[in-house]
């Protein structure tokens, strides 16, 4: 890693000394071509949605240059309450093309180009906005999951340079984000419980914005700019079979098979340790909801079924307090029915009723040892 961060440093700082030998201005021929370079899946956590990057290629002046608006440095302090705050900064470099292809070569992962259709004036405007931005303040941007991050910079950036916003979202606009997101956890099963569970109402919301590489892919097929096609048919680069992964432990089958080891325990232990769990993980997502810039995290209506307050039920029931105890038990199965009733028609609404109806059992469990018995008089 260190090796290549180097490497990429090393490649920025020559680029830049010769833009500012150029006074900031590398004239391009009227050769050189610019395109949208579009990444394959992975299957790493970073790379689960693909990637973004601009190239420009002149074979006259001998650059070849590929910009990519998504690097982060992992030696940040406080890297990882940075990035979950949401305050974390990303920044632009510049590749070689060679190298750039090598990485993906080496990951095996598909690379697809699209070259933008305008004039040489466009082309080079681009060019000196990127360069630009390499030597300013404005390489950093806050990254955001949804509205800013290595595509939504990309489209930004061309946008400003045709003067209109003419790259915009087509096709999936009557779908939600959430819905957008699923296909991509293929093989991922407690990745994709994990998003469907800590993410809020702003993934429930259409999804009108380009945000994934592979939509912008898309949109540009059916963009025009001026009348004509703003982008020439896209040209593989580099074809690999993305390879779902395998796991013994990361698949739905052991989700089920923990839940179902807790429905049938019928313990008062098992049952405390569950809705201790289930407590924990609300108290996370409201903490995070209030700590993190992230609009993704807020407004997070699962807390209904991780509800915080079953902390109480837990300490009334270990205190014997049999009348609260009920209460709290019937109080929280009456969230599990609001809770159900609103996630029906949401994307994520399968995943998580194993754990709607293990919930349901259980507290239906704890409210009965708990009930007062009516005595019986004959």
């Amino acid at each position: 890693m260190k090796k290549v961060i180097f490497k990429i440093t090393l490649f920025t700082l020559l680029l830049l000394s010769s833009i500012i030998g150029f006074s900031q201005n590398v004239p391009l021929s009227k050769e050189a071509k610019v395109s949208v370079i579009t990444c394959g899946l992975g299957n790493e956590t970073y790379s689960y949605f693909g990637h973004t990057a601009i190239r420009v290629a002149d074979p006259s002046t001998n650059i070849d240059v590929v910009y990519n608006y998504g690097a982060f440095d992992f030696s940040t302090p406080n890297f990882v309450a940075k990035f979950t705050k949401g305050d974390l900064q990303y920044f632009v470099v510049a590749h070689s093309y060679s190298e750039f292809i090598d990485n993906y070569t080496y990951e095996k992962r598909s690379v697809y180009e699209q070259e933008l259709l305008i004039t040489p004036d466009l082309k080079q405007k681009l060019f000196d906005k990127l360069n630009t931005t390499l030597l300013s303040e404005d390489r950093f941007y806050t990254y955001k999951f949804i509205d800013k991050n290595c595509t939504s910079m990309v489209v930004d950036i061309i946008n400003s340079t045709l003067g209109k916003n003419t790259i915009t979202k087509k096709g999936d606009t009557d779908i939600t984000y959430r819905s957008i997101l699923y296909p991509y956890f293929d093989g991922h099963f407690y990745e994709k419980l994990g998003t469907s569970i800590i993410f809020g109402t702003k993934v429930d919301q259409l999804g009108t914005r380009i945000f994934l590489p592979f939509e912008l892919k898309n949109s540009l097929e059916k963009t025009t700019f001026q009348n004509y096609p703003l982008a020439d048919k896209s040209k593989t680069l580099l074809s690999f079979e993305k390879e779902t992964p395998s796991s013994w432990w990361n698949n739905i089958y052991t989700y089920l098979f923990v839940l179902a080891l807790v429905f049938l325990a019928r313990t008062k232990l098992v049952d405390k340790i569950f809705l201790l769990i289930l407590s924990l993980m609300g108290i996370f997502f409201v903490s995070v909801g209030f700590y993190s810039f992230h609009q993704e995290l807020s407004m997070n209506y699962n807390v209904l079924l991780f509800s915080p307050l079953l902390l109480i039920l837990i300490f009334l029931s270990i205190a014997q307090n049999k009348k609260w105890t009920y209460r709290f038990a019937v109080l929280h199965l009456l969230f599990l029915i609001v809770y159900t009733i609103f996630m029906i028609n949401k994307a994520h609404f399968f995943i998580v009723l194993p754990m709607i109806l293990t919930s349901g059992f259980v507290l239906v469990r704890v409210a009965i040892r708990n009930k007062k018995r009516i005595p019986i008089i004959i």
